[in-house]
């Protein structure tokens, strides 16, 4: 696993948005700040989501994720750490593609009282992450080469991250210990993709409902 990670700010919350550059496996977080005291357990908790093994971190240069105590977890982890370099908003497009089309699209911009991250959480971990990884289909490049030697980006392969990461060459020796193909699949296959889309979006009505009126009993006159 080869992270690519972001922030995305909602008003008095903010969504740490990472991305297997490999396998586009998707894990999603949310953090009352951007604080050492938020960031090391959320980075701790994004880390145990993943079933593969992470030996890549990298990040735009963000004080959030570029600090000695973020530094200090990933070397105990034996997470090499790479930056963006400074004017190059193209070195981590893909996660910043993906905090539009995931976290803007289904998240919206409206406010979220900090009070209700752990709910937030408690849906990413139990229904999105799992509609983005198991069931929601990726585009996946293929590089073709014109006869002038010019590469080109080509999407023909779409895939669930899941898939994708089960395709790979002797893909099970890139799964953490305990972690099996078996297990994985009664996550992928316990409910079709229509079924659990519509799941998802049942719990996602419950939360946004309790977003709404957390807002309404805190006095809140922002809307979306």
């Amino acid at each position: 696993g080869s992270l690519r990670v972001d922030t995305v700010s909602q008003k008095d919350v903010y969504h740490i948005n990472s991305v297997d550059e490999i396998s586009q496996w998707e894990i999603v977080f949310c953090v009352p700040q951007l604080s050492e005291a938020f960031m090391i357990p959320a980075l701790t908790a994004i880390f145990d989501q993943y079933p593969f093994l992470i030996f890549n971190f990298h990040s735009d240069r963000g004080h959030e994720t570029i600090n000695y105590l973020v530094a200090d977890l990933l070397q105990r982890l034996l997470i090499k750490q790479t930056k963006s370099r400074s004017y190059h908003s193209g070195d981590n497009a893909l996660v910043e593609t993906k905090n539009g089309s995931v976290i803007r699209k289904n998240m919206g911009w409206e406010h979220i009282n900090q009070k209700l991250c752990d709910e937030i959480n408690r849906y990413y971990r139990d229904y999105f992450n799992p509609y983005l990884n198991f069931h929601r289909p990726c585009a996946f490049p293929t590089i073709v080469t014109d006869e002038k030697g010019r590469k080109e980006k080509s999407y023909q392969l779409y895939q669930t991250p899941y898939e994708h990461l089960k395709s790979l060459p002797e893909s099970r020796k890139y799964l953490r210990p305990g972690v099996t193909f078996a297990q994985l699949d009664g996550k992928a296959y316990s409910h079709s993709d229509n079924d659990f889309a519509k799941i998802m979006r049942a719990e996602e009505e419950k939360l946004f409902g309790k977003i709404r009126e957390t807002d309404r009993q805190n006095g809140s006159s922002r809307k979306t």
